[in-house]
């Protein structure tokens, strides 16, 4: 992840198996991330069963809020990519019940790839 993406709150990609250890206390048994995108001190990871933004709060980044979004209650989602003079890429998910989490990209990640794993989450 570079420096100036992570001030500006743009998400890098991570190894899904080092996510995993890190977060593994959050999984189910038997559910493999995916794939995992890490801020300056967020992430947000990709499972088998369900999306997981996990929000660390405060100065000291103590409190942790952590997210579970099932896949089956995404509505819709959108990505826009990045233009020629902006840094991100957004990443736009709607929810059942009406909230919507917005999460920026750098350059970096391929918004295609984030898409397409949630394309291929979605239930059918």
């Amino acid at each position: 992840m570079g420096f100036l993406d992570g001030l500006t709150g743009n998400a890098s990609r991570v190894d899904g198996s080092a996510a995993a250890q890190e977060y593994g206390r959050l999984l189910a048994q038997d559910e493999p991330v995916q794939a995992a995108f890490q801020l300056i001190r967020d992430a947000v990871l990709f499972t088998d069963r369900r999306l997981i933004f996990i929000d660390k709060q405060g100065v000291t980044g103590r409190k942790i809020s952590y997210h579970s979004v099932p896949y089956r209650s995404i509505t819709h989602f959108s990505v826009e990519t990045a233009g020629s003079f902006d840094l991100d890429a957004e990443l736009t998910i709607s929810l059942s019940g009406g909230q919507a989490i917005v999460k920026q990209f750098g350059r970096g990640v391929d918004v295609y790839e984030v898409q397409a794993l949630l394309a291929g989450s979605l239930p059918r």
